[in-house]
């Protein structure tokens, strides 16, 4: 694969995005950008900065203390697609009121140095769909967590016998899915069989986002895929810059009505027509710093959400931003580097750092309610990774690279409770059917009653 031809720091970098949680503690030390050798001693005297310092997050003096709304939490039965809808927006989910594990079951292989657990669980007709990472797919009943079928979609071929990644959606009853093993696929979703087959020229390391009889998927090597989901056909696609740095990993578009969003690795959020992929404006979220060589890696890899006009997306090039979904001008930015998905929900959007804050803005003007970080006063290896939250029951909850899932009071920022869900998980959590569901990255799903 062309896209591996790249410099030494984007392994560790797709690991952050793809949950090798045993690589993520040493980030820091295989940073090729930085010394080794102990700094020496500053000459004494006066001291001229010559570098500024990149602009710091803080909260609102004005938002201090204050309340905002939030909607009531709801009830919902299926979870189709990786961020729960086309738009990859859901508000407020009644699930997991009693924030303890139900049951586990592994589903397959799961991160190792040849293998990557990518894939988001989707649920529909009281099944759980997930994929391990070499290309097998589990459909696990919802309730007890036995698995229904297994189907492995990996080509028998040798060109294609290595590979990892990729991802589910649901929609009429049929599962979609697409892999690193240059492939995508139409499975009965009922019984795993499958419907058709079709060949990409890439892997794909993301979830496919189906809507409208089309299925779309972004390969790493940047380009958008749009695919006829009744037969597989290739329909029509969308190349955007190619780019040497970035992230092993792509993410899945988002979809209001006739306009479809797209995150890519040049740090390019783009808005097309969703019938024929002409484009309709390209935004860029990056903003190079000149204390941090990782800065130059531009990638989104969280999904965009579309969320009441806006689109909200962070990227690892530190911008998180609210793009208006009309004319891709950007109503306010914020100087966030992050590799997870926005939570949208009433006046606020949570996003999660990738230094491990969990921040509260303000959806309207950009400003910082709270920022609560989950690894303050820890060691640098002792830190976590942090995945995309997820608005259940009046907590936000995410998931670390260390096994846990934590809970937090949504208007104050405050721990509420913590709970040890097993293996290493950085894929987001879902919330649907009353429980909240974890994919850890030993390919195991926890489920969160």
């Amino acid at each position: 694969m062309k896209t591996i031809r790249t410099l030494g720091v984007l392994a560790v970098a797709g690991t952050v995005a793809l949950g090798g949680c045993s690589t993520l503690s040493r980030v820091g030390d295989l940073n090729p950008f930085r010394s080794r050798k102990p700094a020496s001693a500053a000459a004494q005297g006066n001291r001229i900065a010559i570098i500024a310092l990149d602009q710091q997050l803080k909260v609102s003096d004005a938002l201090k203390g204050q309340d905002f709304l939030l909607p009531p939490p709801a009830p919902l039965a299926e979870w189709p697609l990786p961020g729960g809808t086309p738009e990859q927006s859901v508000e407020h989910v009644e699930a997991a009121p009693a924030f303890e594990v139900a049951w586990r079951k592994g589903y397959g292989a799961g991160s190792s140095r040849r293998a990557h657990v990518t894939a988001p669980p989707v649920m529909a007709d009281g099944k759980v769909f997930v994929m391990d990472g070499k290309a097998t797919v589990s459909a696990i009943d919802a309730r007890t967590g036995d698995t229904v079928w297994r189907t492995n979609i990996e080509p028998k071929s040798k060109r294609d016998k290595e590979g990892f990644g990729g991802g589910v959606a649901y929609a009429d009853g049929k599962l979609y899915v697409a892999s690193g093993y240059r492939v995508v696929a139409q499975l009965d979703a009922g019984t795993g069989a499958v419907g058709w087959t079709t060949k990409t020229d890439s892997p794909v390391h993301a979830a496919p986002t189906v809507a409208a009889g089309k299925m779309y998927v972004a390969d790493v090597d940047n380009q958008l895929l749009a695919f006829d989901a009744a037969t597989g056909a290739p329909a029509w696609t969308y190349q955007a810059l190619t780019e040497p740095a970035r992230m092993m990993a792509a993410s899945s578009p988002a979809v209001a009505n006739e306009t479809l969003v797209a995150s890519f690795a040049s740090g390019e959020l783009v808005a097309l027509r969703a019938a024929n992929g002409n484009e309709l404006w390209n935004e860029s979220l990056s903003r190079a710093s000149r204390t941090n060589a990782l800065s130059e890696i531009r990638d989104i890899p969280g999904r965009p959400v579309i969320y009441k006009s806006d689109v909200f997306a962070v990227s690892h090039s530190n911008v998180f931003a609210a793009t208006d979904l009309r004319t891709g001008t950007a109503r306010w930015t914020l100087p966030i580097s992050g590799v997870s998905t926005p939570w949208a929900a009433g006046d606020v959007v949570y996003v999660v750092s990738q230094a491990g804050e969990v921040i509260c803005v303000s959806r309207e003007n950009g400003q910082v309610y709270w920022i609560q970080d989950l690894n303050a006063g820890l060691k640098r290896k002792q830190r976590s990774f942090w995945s995309s939250p997820v608005l259940a029951s009046n907590r936000l909850v995410t998931v670390s690279s260390k096994g846990e899932a934590v809970a937090l009071n949504p208007k104050t920022g405050g721990i509420e409770r913590r709970l040890k869900v097993g293996p290493g998980a950085l894929i987001g959590p879902i919330a649907v059917g009353g429980m909240i569901y974890v994919a850890t990255d030993k390919a195991e799903l926890v489920a969160i009653r």
